[in-house]
């Protein structure tokens, strides 16, 4: 579909659900797509409840570069926001649970702040997993030790490899970035200063970390929202969480002590292994749509 500023983003549907059942959009995480495994789990849940269910791919994740110089970083709200009024528009009566995974979930949580009480009534609910509400800190443990090593070396070598094919097919890329600066960069500190700063009106990396934070926006989220997060995140310390008890009524937050990032593995490995955080983010969406609250425990974190 086309954006405001004449880029696109790209749907993926699941398969099945009748027309006029509750959709739920899922938002993915950093170089993620709607072939990440939450995705996938996460459309097939909702499916299993006779739901419709789509995946946003953000700017360059669908498999095609993008249009315009900019990529998709992790406070660029517009996206969603057209996404949204695209499937309201389509279809007035819509009830749209949307459920954001890591980078997914700080941009949803960042919407939903900025809309405040105008958020559209469409959207039910909302749930974020293993979300990086505060930036700074999870730059800089990701640019560190086993965490650069493993993880931000996986995510830069795709996020280098479509600098250098926007540089080839956009003159005006080089003239707003420092490609070899950028080809160079083997932290998010060095990355962010090159592409993602220039390229965004940030000043500087940390300008972006800060601004970018979904943190400062959860006390203005009004619809019913679940937090999940594992206090074993490699990627998100625990001490850049959110109070729980500082939470605005219509945020809950399920802070359990074990599951990674994005992970929350359970049943039998590998044969019969599942997500708890899949299941119990459908399961909140659906308590939230008949009335029940989502089952929501309350916001605190759970040991």
């Amino acid at each position: 579909m086309a954006t405001r500023d004449g880029d696109f983003v790209d749907l993926d549907w699941a398969e099945g659900g009748a027309p006029g059942a509750p959709l739920l959009l899922v938002l993915h995480g950093l170089e993620g797509s709607s072939q990440s495994h939450y995705a996938v789990g996460l459309m097939h849940g909702a499916a299993g409840r006779g739901w419709r269910a789509a995946t946003l791919n953000f700017r360059s994740c669908s498999g095609e570069l993008n249009r315009r110089d900019q990529f998709y970083h992790s406070g660029h709200t517009e996206d969603l926001d057209d996404v949204v009024r695209l499937l309201l528009g389509r279809e007035p009566g819509l009830a749209l649970g949307v459920v954001g995974v890591s980078l997914g979930g700080n941009v949803l949580v960042k919407w939903l702040g900025e809309r405040a009480d105008g958020a559209p009534a469409a959207v039910f609910g909302a749930v974020a997993i293993s979300t990086p509400f505060r930036l700074t800190p999870c730059a800089e443990s990701l640019d560190e030790g086993f965490n650069r090593a493993v993880y931000t070396a996986n995510f830069l070598k795709s996020m280098r490899a479509k600098v250098r094919d926007k540089a080839r097919r956009s003159p005006g890329f080089a003239v707003r970035v420092d490609v070899p600066r950028a080809l160079r960069a083997r932290t998010f500190r060095e990355y962010d200063r090159a592409v993602t700063a220039p390229l965004n009106g940030f000043a500087d990396e940390r300008d972006y970390w800060t601004r970018a934070s979904s943190a400062p926006y959860l006390a203005r989220v009004r619809r019913p929202t679940l937090l999940i997060h594992a206090l074993d995140d490699p990627m998100v310390p625990a001490a850049s969480l959110p109070d729980p008890a500082a939470l605005p009524p219509a945020v809950h937050a399920e802070f359990v002590p074990r599951g990674g990032h994005a992970g929350f593995i359970d049943g039998r490995w590998p044969w019969r292994a599942g997500s708890w955080a899949e299941r119990r983010a459908v399961e909140f969406l659906a308590g939230v749509l008949a009335g029940a609250g989502g089952g929501a425990r309350g916001a605190r974190a759970i040991g």
